[in-house]
This record gives structure tokens, sequence and C-alpha cells, in this order.
């Protein structure tokens, strides 16, 4: 039986605030000031196995926190998110957002063990501040690797990518290799043949590696309101054809 003891480090404490357009954590201390490890980020444990004791070095619990922390910066949460947490979520006004935060919640605190979730409904139900809550977890507590993207955006980053002479594929890489990916305002675009293939090699590299991914979309998920939805955009379309066919 191997036994380790090592001093305690009092380095929990850390903030999370906006950064141009993402949150941004740092720790409320600097490693240099860590009475534990002296700046160092490592501090002496004392190992005992099978009767004898080594001394060795372990990463303090600052310097953890610190690694933690870049994890979630990594992430690229929106900034008007970073105080987006399972404890700042509003109480639900609803069976159904409820049931959306107890599913995100039970996720994040059994992932990787989950297989993902969807996120579907209205504007300012709090999709994107689950998401958003999910992801620091797993990040800040978990210490997993993940990222977030809002779909438009990545369509956005791809077309500037082709005037820089790269492709779509290179782009998407990084994303298709991180253990857990939020894809938010799924459906949101124009449905084009690139936007409908972006998506869907980002969803089958990702799939035949076995990572998680989760999803946030406006769209209704039952039938019956996916076909109302569906004539709601077709009777908007035709609105906007006629105004541009009166304007021409």
């Amino acid at each position: 039986m191997t036994k380790i003891e090592k001093p305690g480090c009092d380095a929990n404490a850390f903030t999370v605030d906006r950064r141009g357009d993402f949150a941004f954590a740092h720790p409320d201390r600097r490693l240099q000031d860590c009475l534990v490890c002296e700046g160092t980020g490592l501090c002496r444990s004392k190992v005992t196995d099978h009767g004898k004791t080594y001394d060795v070095a372990t990463p303090c619990a600052l310097s953890k926190l610190q690694g933690r922390l870049q994890l979630f910066n990594a992430v690229q949460l929106p900034a008007v998110h970073s105080h987006s947490t399972f404890e700042t979520f509003k109480s639900p006004a609803s069976e159904q957002v409820a049931r959306a935060k107890a599913t995100a919640h039970k996720f994040a605190h059994l992932w990787p063990q989950e297989r993902g979730f969807v996120l579907s409904g209205p504007v300012g139900t709090g999709k994107t501040h689950l998401l958003a809550a999910t992801l620091r977890h797993a990040t800040i507590e978990m210490g997993g690797h993940a990222a977030y993207i809002e779909i438009s955006l990545l369509y956005a980053t791809i077309r500037r990518g082709f005037q820089e002479g790269k492709s779509g594929g290179e782009i998407i890489k990084p994303l298709s290799q991180v253990d857990l990916l939020a894809i938010d305002e799924l459906g949101k675009g124009r449905g084009s043949p690139f936007e409908l293939e972006t998506l869907d090699e980002l969803i089958a590299r990702r799939y035949n590696a076995g990572k998680v991914t989760l999803f946030g979309t406006n769209y209704l998920l039952t039938p019956a309101r996916r076909e109302e939805a569906r004539l709601r955009h077709a009777r908007r379309s035709e609105r906007r054809r006629e105004r541009l066919q009166a304007a021409l």
C-alpha cells in the first residue's frame, strides 16, 4: 500500500471575468506568492511504499488550478457567459426548463460516462447558459479538454479561411479532436450545401473518434412543432421573395 502525505495549499480561489469576446479565468493568487511551493509550482511530498519513505515533487494546488483554468480559457466561451454556472441559473420557469437544467447538471457530474444531450427551445430559455455551465464544470472541476462554437461563426471562420488558402477540414480539425464540444445555435444559417456538409463532416469526425458532443438549438424537436416551424419559415421566405420582387 502506498501512502502519500503532502502539505496543503489554500489556492482554490479564482475569478472569471471578460477578456475581449471571451470569458477568462485566473487565480486570485500569483504562483510566485505561493508559500508552499515558493513560486516553483512544485511541493515536496512524503511517499511511503512497503515501509520505505521517499521524497517526491508534486504540483502544488495553485499550479493544478492554473492548469484547469487554462483548460477553461481554451473553451472560448462568450464573454457574456463568464458567470454562467448551475448556481447562477435562474429558477426554472417551466417543467421543460427544469428538466433541461437537470439533464445538463447530471451530465456535467457524470461525464465522461454520459453520452451528451440536445437542448431545444425558444430564445431566452437558458440553453447557452446551461452549455456554458456544463463546459465550466468539465474543465475546472473535471480537468477535461472542451470547446464551444456558435455554428454560424464557424461557417464564417471557414469562409475567411478559404481566402487564406485553408481548407474547411483544416479549420474544424481541432474541434473534431477535443474531448467535449458544445455546438450552439444548431440550425442557424442558410442551410446551404456548404453549411450542411461542414456540419456533417464535424459530427461524423467526432462520432468516429468516440468524442462527446452537446447541442443547443432554437428548433423544436417534436414532429408537430417541427412542421409548424417549417411552415413559419416557408411563409417568411415567401414574404421576403415578394418584397424583393416588388423592389425590383
